[in-house]
């Protein structure tokens, strides 16, 4: 039986590099002889195929032999899911898709709109009707992977690694489980930073640390804002001092933000973010109030992500400016704020019944021209390393940013008694722990419940 199509889809894939004209980058060396190759052997597999009675794809029944005219391609049908904000860009890749590949097959692709952050809950509740390829957060993988729904990545799978960094890379971390990749790595820049407005913060001094940042902006009586009544923000203090939270194959958190030994105690955190809700120059805001803030000149820096950046960038224009998490004083000592790393992915439905097609167009949406296509029209950071490294992306402010931050950010691998415990410490801490609580105690309570068993009735 001739080759299956998804080898030789395997074998003439191209590279993700820059791909110039002679088809001689690093990354992208060859691609125009790849292609030329790719189409001809498709032609002689394809019409070899059809005589033979052998499909060319999963699902695709093989003509009887002799029946079908020579060359004659399969229909193929695929769906992909994918934010509202990227349909007229996916729109495009696919079209281009179509065209790249359009001696492989008679495809028919349906795209669909679905958000990354609700993907999961989607997927898991009807995989059968789910697409075959979809959009999703990184921190979803696990429970997709627990519901059956993720497809193992078996294309490219060697320089798809590559390309994203190499074994070690967050972002392969991020899409794979013990060892296997399970999504094709389509961004890197779900995380947060520091904005700031260069009229106010005229040096990577007056950045560097939180204690600078509050008495710049109490003198102009101006504010420095967060989020700390949020577990997702919050986190930033507690890893930063090196304290740990990590979830289990069961779901259940383990956590010691209550320490009470080591280079610093919980109670040395606590304190710290108390010093700082309870500055004249902090305000605790949520994302809509950040921007309202941006905008009316009431903060002049914050703590948010490459979300809120073009909003930022045109409120203070020729002042805007962005970089790493600042330091924050804990038992008396400058700390380096940590942050949560976050991805977005692209995976393939274990459901899907052209999976090996599925898997090359979630491949071809991911490539470096494609995430370069996606920075450039939706200034959405690109996972693969040469693309980020490219002066284009390097110049984006919230972008290098968050490349900066990246070394001190962790995964968000955390269940779900999380969030609630969390939120109820950070407002307390807001409110300047209003009820003089013992800070011992306070702490105690809140890993109590971080920590709870998961009811999965």
């Amino acid at each position: 039986m001739e080759q299956p199509i998804a080898q030789i889809y395997k074998d003439f894939s191209f590279g993700a590099g820059i791909i110039s004209e002679r088809g001689d980058s690093e990354n992208g060396r060859g691609y125009y002889m790849k292609k030329r190759l790719f189409a001809l052997v498709m032609a002689g597999t394809l019409a070899i195929t059809c005589f033979s009675g052998c499909s060319l794809l999963p699902g695709q029944e093989g003509k009887e032999e002799g029946s079908s005219e020579k060359g004659e391609k399969q229909d193929v049908a695929i769906t992909l899911w994918g934010a509202e904000d990227d349909q007229e860009m996916l729109s495009g890749m696919v079209e281009s898709f179509k065209m790249e590949f359009k001696e492989a097959a008679d495809w028919d692709i349906s795209l669909g709109m679905e958000s990354e952050k609700d993907a999961k809950d989607d997927v898991l509740n009807d995989p059968e009707s789910a697409a075959d390829v979809f959009a999703f957060a990184d921190d979803q993988l696990d429970d997709l992977l627990n519901g059956g729904t993720l497809h193992e990545i078996t294309l490219d799978v060697d320089a798809v690694i590559e390309e994203n960094g190499g074994q070690e890379s967050a972002v392969v971390a991020a899409a794979s489980k013990d060892g296997n990749l399970y999504a094709y790595p389509m961004t890197s820049d779900n995380g947060y930073f520091m904005f700031y407005n260069k009229k106010y913060f005229k040096s990577e001094e007056d950045v560097a640390s939180f204690d600078n940042m509050l008495k710049i902006a109490a003198a102009k009586k101006k504010k420095v804002s967060m989020t700390i009544d949020d577990g997702y923000y919050i986190l930033s203090f507690f890893a930063g001092a090196g304290l740990e939270l990590t979830k289990g194959d069961d779901d259940v958190n383990s956590c010691n933000w209550n320490a009470k030994d080591g280079d610093y105690k919980g109670t040395d955190v606590a304190k710290a973010i108390l010093d700082i809700t309870g500055s004249k120059g902090f305000e605790n805001v949520q994302d809509v109030e950040f921007v309202k803030g941006v905008k009316d000149g009431s903060i002049i820096a914050g703590v948010s992500g490459t979300w809120n950046a073009a909003e930022v960038k045109k409120a203070w224009g020729d002042d805007y400016a962005a970089t790493k998490l600042p330091t924050f004083t804990c038992a008396g000592e400058q700390v380096q704020m940590a942050s949560y790393a976050g991805y977005k992915l692209v995976g393939v439905n274990a459901y899907s019944q052209n999976a090996e097609a599925a898997m090359q167009l979630a491949r071809y949406i991911t490539n470096y021209d494609n995430q370069v296509k996606r920075f450039q029209e939706r200034g959405l950071g690109p996972s693969n390393v040469m693309a980020a490294d490219s002066e284009e992306v390097k110049a984006n402010p919230a972008i290098a940013a968050l490349a900066l931050q990246s070394q001190y950010a962790i995964l968000q691998r955390v269940g779900e008694n999380f969030w609630d415990p969390a939120r109820t410490l950070g407002a307390i801490l807001v409110e300047g722990n209003s009820d003089k609580a013992d800070l011992q105690k306070l702490l105690d309570t809140a890993v109590e419940g971080i920590t709870e068993p998961v009811n999965k009735e």
